[in-house]
């Protein structure tokens, strides 16, 4: 297993301009590594509806990669997203899922079906043209250049531990994100807000 902060930091390393979409655990450790916070934007109280929001950013801001931060309960719960994803296109996507087997925001219980689903599997079959699942920190900062450049949507799936319960806390609400990431890239596209 990778460590979720060890992972992430890999990521944040490769961050240039990307639109970072966080929830529940995710935001909570992004929030430790990200190298511009301008660009990051927190979904609290939205569990599973990440992947769909940052569809949304990504097919209004095509010139943007927007990588979502999403877990694997929360996934579960919108499962399929990841077809309208794929159906979409979104060539500007990579979808990242922490899967580590348990609601760790919520006491640490067990997710459905622990076991039983193999989410790169799903995500090919839903027609993701990428997919892949990193376990060990070493193969994720030898292959990260290489799969952030492939055309999305892109999934990559970070096994990582449970841990203890990582809430929201100190993170901006949802709506402080939205106005300040709105503000941002009118600004960058010479628009009025």
């Amino acid at each position: 297993m990778i460590e979720g902060i060890a992972a992430l930091r890999v990521l944040s390393q490769e961050r240039t301009d990307e639109i970072v979409i966080t929830h529940m655990s995710t935001g909570a450790d992004w929030s430790h590594v990200t190298s511009n916070a301008e660009l990051d934007m927190h979904l609290s109280g939205a569990m599973g509806k990440a992947s769909s929001f940052g569809l949304g950013v990504a097919l209004a801001q095509p010139n943007v990669k927007v990588w979502v931060l999403d877990g694997d309960g929360s996934l579960l719960m919108n499962l399929g997203s990841l077809v309208t994803i794929a159906s979409a296109g979104a060539k500007n996507l990579v979808h990242i899922i922490y899967e580590n087997d348990s609601y760790d925001t919520t006491g640490g219980q067990a997710i459905p079906g622990v076991g039983l689903f193999d989410f790169v599997a799903i995500a090919k079959g839903c027609g993701y043209p990428n997919a892949f699942v990193f376990e060990h920190v070493e193969d994720l900062q030898n292959r990260i250049k290489e799969v952030l450049t492939l055309p999305g949507p892109t999934l990559l799936v970070l096994k990582v531990p449970s841990g203890p319960s990582r809430g929201p806390a100190g993170l901006p609400k949802t709506a402080e994100s939205f106005a300040r990431l709105h503000q941002l890239l009118a600004k960058r596209s010479g628009q009025a807000t």
